[in-house]
């Protein structure tokens, strides 16, 4: 396993959101969500592309907080992608997003 230092890690900006809505990506050619994540004031809400449908329901997700990178706008389909929700892949491929156990403030950075 490859291995960063610290100033290579201090780049990414992993923060804390809130999904206010989820919808399907209709237009993705996976299955997908299209979310609304909401970082507090400081960053505002970001919309995300996320292929997640095997573990989630769009209605359950929606009030969690999840852990995403704020990326500069990406164009997948037609949807311009502004962040990146993280999560783990299981044995067989589905995505078990990254969420904080306990409530934390909006736009909280992982550190």
């Amino acid at each position: 396993m490859q291995t960063i230092d610290w100033n290579d890690f201090s780049k990414v900006e992993l923060r804390v959101g809130r999904v206010i809505a989820a919808e399907p990506f209709t237009a993705a050619r996976k299955p997908a969500y299209i979310l609304q994540v909401d970082f507090g004031e400081e960053i505002g809400t970001r919309k995300s592309s996320a292929q997640i449908t095997a573990l989630y329901s769009a209605e359950q997700l929606v009030g969690r907080l999840e852990v995403a990178v704020n990326f500069p706008p990406k164009q997948i389909d037609p949807l311009m992608s502004e962040c990146l929700v993280t999560g783990f892949h299981d044995a067989e491929g589905r995505v078990s997003l990254c969420m904080p156990e306990h409530e934390v403030p909006l736009g909280t950075r992982l550190l």
